[in-house]
């Protein structure tokens, strides 16, 4: 650019100037010379480009410098980056990772949705609805927190953090449930489609207390959507990001779940904690 406006009769140093370029550099580059960093720069750009594509734009600035480091050429992530730019090369960006906590493709039959037709809980120990979420921890990666919640009084009546989705998971929270609540027959207890929730013991334990099983339909993620809303609640206000391990995750998930039990006021229930409005069995709004 100084060049050809130089050709339009504009002196070089007013140009420098004006366009913030030292002069020595404008002439050293008119002399066909480039600086050091240049010159390394140049090296540089083909190594760059050939590891970016090497690992088909899985790397990014930090991988290709340390792959530069292990071939003996040093180069900061920030140089990486900058050239990186220059050349327009950029990496794929990694999406970030929902594990799936519902697997509905099983062979071991499903419940048909009780929710739908039935009026809202009249009592405690009427109707519970179930389900599982994943909780982040350190290294990538996930336990996962099953949940029964009695949508008369939205009190969690039973929960288990384990590192695995299995059966046993939710049996644990389930038959923590039926211990602290001692509930009688026909209680409708409602879950996902999800094969933990249709194994041959969980339904065995939920016949002998004389549960009727509810599932929802397929692919209808709003006939669980009392679970989802609180699921939701509970890890905007813990301001849920990664635990560094299944101690900490544990002690801080069990402390809220007393507060959400005990303290925590909810407008479906007049802004009454759960235990006050079991405890006066006070009347509400429609829960659905």
């Amino acid at each position: 650019m100084i060049g050809q406006l130089q050709q339009d009769g504009f002196a070089a140093a007013t140009l420098c100037e004006v366009l913030e370029v030292q002069r020595s550099c404008y002439y050293a580059w008119r002399r066909g010379s480039q600086s050091r960093r240049a010159r390394e720069d140049a090296e540089l750009k083909p190594l760059i480009r050939e590891i970016f594509w090497e690992h088909k734009r899985r790397y990014g600035a930090r991988r290709i410098s340390r792959e530069l480091s292990s071939h003996e050429k040093c180069c900061g992530v920030g140089r990486v980056a900058r050239l990186l730019g220059e050349m327009e090369l950029k990496a794929i960006q990694p999406k970030s990772f929902r594990p799936r906590t519902t697997d509905s493709r099983h062979r071991l039959g499903y419940s048909p949705n009780l929710l739908l037709a039935s009026p809202s809980p009249s009592g405690i120990n009427k109707m519970w609805v179930g389900d599982i979420t994943y909780i982040p921890v350190e290294n990538g990666h996930f336990l996962y927190l099953a949940m029964l919640l009695d949508l008369y009084s939205r009190r969690i009546v039973g929960w288990e953090l384990r590192d695995h989705m299995k059966e046993s998971l939710v049996l644990a929270a389930l038959r923590s449930a039926i211990v602290l609540r001692g509930p009688g027959a026909d209680l409708l207890h409602h879950t996902d489609r999800g094969g933990q929730y249709a194994g041959r013991e969980y339904r065995r334990v939920l016949q002998r207390a004389g549960m009727l099983q509810s599932m929802s339909r397929a692919d209808s993620c709003y006939d669980n959507a009392f679970m989802e809303s609180c699921f939701g609640t509970i890890k905007t206000e813990l301001e849920m990001a990664c635990y560094e391990s299944a101690v900490e995750a544990r002690q801080e998930i069990g402390q809220y779940i007393r507060y959400y039990n005990t303290r925590r006021r909810h407008s479906a229930l007049g802004y009454s904690t759960p235990e006050q409005f079991e405890a006066s069995g006070g009347p509400r709004g429609d829960t659905r």
